[in-house]
């Protein structure tokens, strides 16, 4: 058995998230000690697992909760659980394909410095080299 701190280092969520995940009912089988301390099995710590990855891709409390609710009541959940699985792997692709066109407009970025740097040039593209417009005669 593991107290929040050891899970938390364990699976690299802060214990303040562990607490709140807790509370919110997604470690049906969590046990306390008699101090009421928590403490999470290895079993417990697969749930934390996914529940860890279903909010990294940014699934809601809401739907999480009814994710592990649907695996606590059994096998007859399985195609609806099935189904949440693989809406929430589409949000990570799309997720995974929005992150590859941030990354290559940083690596243009830093390309594109790194030719400044290189060749002492001014960047032409920052509005502040610009030369100011003229002002109309009135």
């Amino acid at each position: 058995m593991y107290t929040i701190k050891e899970v938390a280092d364990k699976v690299d969520i802060s214990e303040h998230t562990l607490r709140f995940w807790a509370k919110s009912g997604f470690f049906p089988f969590l046990k306390r000690n008699q101090n009421n301390i928590r403490l999470f099995s290895d079993n417990d710590i697969e749930w934390v697992k996914i529940v860890k990855c279903l909010r990294a891709v940014g699934t809601e409390n809401k739907a999480i909760k009814r994710y592990i609710d649907l695996c606590v009541m059994g096998d007859s959940t399985i195609p609806e659980r099935y189904g949440i699985i693989q809406a929430t792997k589409l949000k990570a692709q799309q997720q995974m394909r929005d992150l590859k066109k941030q990354l290559d407009m940083l690596d243009y970025k830093e390309k594109f410095y790194q030719n400044l740097i290189q060749n002492n040039l001014k960047d032409d593209w920052n509005p502040m080299n610009k030369a100011k417009p003229k002002e109309e005669a009135v």
